[in-house]
């Protein structure tokens, strides 16, 4: 590493994170951001959330992010109404949306991730899981959280929306 160089990053002022939208995903408002979202458009998205937990007892990644995804817009002066998700959960992420008693069957305490999908519902959020991967992994219908929507699949959800104007993102 040439000399004039380090490898500590410079001192900063402390921040803290905020987490006006969803009280998960917080998030540091950046007010020297110079590419930033912009409050007039509207976003209007699909998310193909595919990552889940590392452990029982901790949160599925994918749904943390759109946590932070949501908060990252409100501190960018999004307005909330202007914000449309649609989750297509599937893969890892799918046991995520499993409910308490099923949940507590398999790992013997209830899903940490009801109360991060909760407020994702609260924020407007549409929830969906993919029926294959339900199906795939032995997860019953009535298995899934009652917050949770029960797609065919994945790819026809993200196929659908995307033909109806959604940007695609994948967590």
């Amino acid at each position: 590493m040439p000399p004039h160089l380090t490898a500590q990053a410079p001192a900063s002022p402390a921040r803290t994170k905020v987490t006006p939208v969803v009280p998960y995903g917080g998030i540091y408002t950046l007010p020297e951001a110079t590419v930033t979202p912009d409050p007039e458009l509207s976003y209007r998205l699909v998310i193909d959330v595919v990552t889940g937990q590392e452990t029982p007892d901790s949160l599925a990644q994918g749904l943390y992010n759109v946590a932070r995804m949501l908060n990252l817009f409100s501190v960018g002066g999004v307005p909330d109404e202007q914000v449309e998700v649609v989750l297509a959960i599937h893969g890892g992420a799918t046991f995520a949306v499993m409910n308490d008693a099923l949940y507590r069957e398999h790992y013997g305490i209830d899903n940490p991730n009801l109360p991060l999908v909760r407020a994702l519902k609260e924020a407007g959020v549409q929830v969906t899981v993919c029926g294959q991967s339900l199906i795939g992994r032995g997860i019953p219908v009535d298995g899934v959280a009652p917050e949770v929507e029960v797609a065919t699949s994945m790819l026809t959800t993200v196929a659908m929306y995307q033909m109806r104007g959604y940007g695609l993102l994948r967590f």
